[in-house]
């Protein structure tokens, strides 16, 4: 038997073999074991998906709506999309041919990163980051080069950081404000700067923005409203945490005509369409769920505010997140790592919190809290935080 598992790993993929596991997923093995734990790990919403936006998704399966739509979508979605993103973002795309429905913000982003990508590209990305960006770059042939954020600059992307890793093989920025797992965002101001640069260097732009009603501080601005850039950015989106609709997966990407046409090569041979009465729900919640998103916006905000201010008095030094539900504070004066860190605080108190390292090398030090879980909750997870970095001190 072990010979014969030897020999079926041996025909894997060798780029597949080299890429690890999720480092979010591994650590929630070991949660999923425990019963009374907090969980400040999730990336996913409390909140249900709003009655009505699923009851659209019911009276479209009772109405028989379940045969495949349109390879880009329903186009009565991708119009309700067009109206939206001109709307909330200043950009105009036809819903015709420059708008793909996707199943999640992470099919858009697999198919954006191999439409554009040739053995040996090169695709800059800042860390820390969503834990999928390099190993898609990895599996579209492409070459990951990572720009590590600081806190010291509240985890923005500068103009010198990106002109510094540009090279002649270099052919696309991907950045993702507001940021998961950092919080942070970017002015309009750092994002001209950051689109100068890639005009300047001919390069395409991958925008993931599924935080973008999760800005807490200023209206959101995307890269590709500035002067120059719709030409050269994947704008993409979703529903899964605007309107807690995470598990009916539906994501999009707004791009010029030629690229939309790309993207849709590969979508169309992996999964057809999206599922139909996930489309009929957006449709739902794009025409009559405004008010619910900025409900949920309003309740994270002041979630935002309770955890940043606890964490700091009870001595856990916090970078304050302006956009996103996460909160990424720094634990080096504890002598732990990240890991550590988190593991004995499972084990200790029982309160599940990602290690920073799952984002990047350079989230060693920190770690990642979302606060998309109830404000009873939080409440009880800080007690415990607190009591474990006394015992931490007392040690």
């Amino acid at each position: 038997m072990n010979d014969s598992k030897s020999a079926l790993k041996d025909k894997i993929s060798k780029v597949v073999q080299g890429i690890p596991r999720s480092g979010i997923r591994d650590f929630f093995d070991i949660v999923s074991a425990r019963s009374d734990v907090i969980s400040l790990g999730i990336g996913e919403p409390d909140f249900d998906t709003p009655w009505h936006i699923r009851e659209a998704a019911i009276f479209a399966i009772e109405k028989g709506a379940t045969s495949y739509t349109s390879n880009l979508g329903m186009l009565k979605l991708r119009k309700s999309l067009a109206k939206y993103v001109n709307q909330h973002y200043n950009v105009d795309y036809c819903p015709e041919n420059e708008i793909v429905v996707t199943v999640g913000v992470s099919e858009a982003l697999d198919i954006a990163v191999r439409a554009i990508t040739n053995p040996g590209d090169e695709i800059i990305y800042h860390e820390p980051a969503f834990v999928s960006y390099g190993p898609i770059i990895r599996l579209a042939g492409g070459v990951p080069v990572v720009i590590n954020t600081r806190i010291e600059d509240q985890f923005k992307l500068t103009r010198a950081q990106l002109e510094a890793n540009i090279t002649p093989r270099t052919k696309a920025l991907l950045i993702n404000f507001p940021n998961n797992p950092t919080g942070a965002t970017m002015t309009s101001r750092e994002l001209q700067d950051i689109a100068d640069v890639a005009k300047a260097h001919d390069l395409i732009v991958i925008a993931d923005e599924i935080y973008a009603e999760l800005s807490y501080e200023r209206a959101h601005t995307t890269i590709t409203s500035l002067p120059g850039m719709r030409e050269r950015t994947i704008f993409m989106h979703g529903f899964s945490k605007t309107w807690a609709m995470t598990g009916l997966r539906l994501g999009y990407a707004c791009a010029p005509a030629p690229l939309v046409a790309a993207m849709m090569k590969i979508h169309q041979y992996t999964v057809m369409c999206a599922p139909t009465p996930s489309q009929e729900a957006a449709v739902e919640a794009l025409e009559r769920g405004l008010d619910d998103a900025e409900q949920m916006r309003s309740e994270y905000r002041r979630r935002r505010n309770f955890i940043y201010h606890s964490f700091n008095e009870i001595g856990l030094h916090c970078f304050k997140p302006e956009g996103s539900f996460y909160i990424f504070p720094d634990i080096t004066p504890f002598g732990l790592t990240s890991h550590e860190f988190a593991v004995r605080l499972l084990d200790e108190e029982s309160v599940a919190v990602v290690p920073g390292t799952a984002f990047g090398a350079c989230g060693e030090g920190f770690i990642r809290c979302s606060y998309s879980t109830s404000m009873n909750d939080l409440k009880i997870a800080v007690e415990r935080i607190a009591r474990f970095i006394k015992s931490l001190q007392t040690a």
